[in-house]
């Protein structure tokens, strides 16, 4: 273990805290943090929580807020990379040296989130809200014996575009821990 240096706080020592360096950093946090929860913890208790119906409406309001808040910063942690990184354009075709995986694992962040925004996520609401108003038309719950075969296959619909967002969700959260790993051991490079 290194020992620390003592330092004196100053103005100027305080400010030179705000640099590239700092600001990924931060991005880095409020990104993955924000991934855990909304992955893990926040849609978990709202699940536990609200009735199924006000659930997906949270969620409907939510995850677009959640995905481009992603895209933005998984986007500029991944511009960041690349200027700290220059040589990962000239090699983005091999994914075996270091700092070209982790521009890779940040692309993976930008492009689920992404799909998740502008396509599975838009698909996902409207089937939801279709099934919602066929509950109330059939008078019977989207689960019950003896729905409709339009309700079943409202159900399969749902089941395969939730799945889908769910698992791009899953390889963004997975990609950040490895970006995060690689850069809690070895650094930001020369950024």
């Amino acid at each position: 273990m290194v020992a620390s240096k003592l330092e004196t706080l100053s103005i100027s020592s305080i400010l030179e805290l705000v640099n590239l360096r700092g600001l990924y950093v931060l991005g880095y946090g409020l990104l993955f943090g924000m991934s855990i929860w909304v992955t893990f913890i926040g849609g978990v208790i709202a699940f536990k929580s609200l009735p199924r119906q006000q659930f997906g409406q949270l969620q409907h309001r939510t995850f677009p807020w959640y995905f481009n808040i992603s895209i933005v910063l998984s986007g500029g942690l991944l511009f960041l990379w690349n200027l700290g990184h220059p040589h990962v354009w000239a090699n983005i075709t091999d994914p075996k040296l270091a700092d070209v995986a982790q521009a890779y694992a940040l692309a993976t962040v930008v492009i689920s989130q992404l799909a998740n925004q502008a396509v599975i996520g838009p698909m996902t609401s409207k089937t939801m809200f279709q099934r919602h108003r066929l509950e109330k038309d059939e008078k019977k719950a989207y689960n019950e014996p003896g729905v409709s075969a339009e309700m079943k296959a409202l159900n399969a619909k749902f089941a395969k575009l939730h799945g889908i967002s769910s698992l791009l969700n899953l390889f963004a959260n997975f990609a950040l821990v490895f970006h995060g790993l690689w850069v809690g051991t070895k650094g930001l490079g020369s950024l």
